[in-house]
């Protein structure tokens, strides 16, 4: 199969979050947490066209997800799709002309179907999402908790596969987050962790699955090299490097990498 989407990781992480899932008839930008000059710079080291963008998806309305949209918004004429939850959570969300959909809906843009589902945060009506297209896919789960059913049903078998793996248990308990913010993060309503990730990989990993791509790292409870073995160590995966930021399968048909707060990544 000819891949037909792509995914572009723009910024990944607590401090703001922002992809783009490129397909043959344009763009969706799934989340926009950061300034609008850092997406357009980001864009540009990718080589990235932000003119193709057709839609904005918001998955939740944590600052870390919304914080550029208003800015954006001026200067875009696309379609902005999210949750009721969402966009009554933020008034200035509430402002722009949203499409609501809820967990379970499809909608279709720029040639792609997009299947979304309900993840597990604490906010008013989280998604996460499938893009489909000619047979290839794209799935895309960060902020949650727990790996939903729902979420497990899209996430299996998508030719690139973004899951967020948050922490290092281990590092999360001795690290310096105070007591209350380790029991939100730790929750089935807080973030994935490396063991978690890594716990549902071989559930979601098929043979049309090319690249699995750790989301949401944390800064101060995580490292690319501890989640990149945690997660590889799950499919059977070696090391490509000898820092471990990423790992291939024997077979050379599963790639495991991860995304980085500031480093803009594409996927092909």
């Amino acid at each position: 199969m000819v891949p037909r989407l792509h995914l572009h990781v723009l910024a990944s992480g607590s401090k703001g979050n922002a992809c783009v899932v490129e397909g043959p008839e344009g763009s969706v930008l799934v989340d926009c947490g950061i300034s609008r000059r850092s997406l357009m710079q980001r864009a540009g080291e990718l080589g990235l066209d932000m003119g193709s963008v057709a839609a904005l998806l918001l998955t939740h309305e944590h600052s870390d997800h919304v914080a550029g949209v208003s800015v954006f918004c001026n200067h875009f004429d696309g379609r902005l799709i999210a949750t009721a939850g969402t966009v009554g959570a933020r008034s200035y969300l509430s402002e722009h002309d949203f499409e609501l959909v809820s967990p379970g809906d499809e909608v279709e843009v720029a040639g792609m179907l997009v299947r979304t589902f309900p993840t597990s945060h604490d906010v008013a009506d989280p998604i996460g999402a499938r893009f489909e297209c000619d047979g290839d896919a794209i799935a895309i789960c960060t902020d949650t908790g727990i790996v939903t059913r729902p979420a497990r049903e899209l996430l299996r078998g998508a030719r690139i596969i973004a899951l967020e793996s948050n922490h290092d248990e281990r590092m999360l308990a001795t690290g310096p987050y105070p007591a209350y913010l380790k029991r939100r993060v730790a929750s089935e309503t807080g973030h994935l962790s490396n063991a978690q990730a890594a716990e549902a990989l071989p559930g979601l990993v098929t043979e049309d699955t090319e690249v699995v791509v750790a989301m949401h790292l944390s800064q101060k409870n995580n490292r690319p090299s501890v989640c990149v073995r945690a997660l590889a160590a799950a499919v059977g995966a070696e090391p490509t490097n000898s820092t471990f930021t990423e790992a291939r399968t024997p077979d050379g048909h599963l790639t495991i990498m991860a995304a980085a707060q500031d480093a803009p990544v594409s996927v092909w």
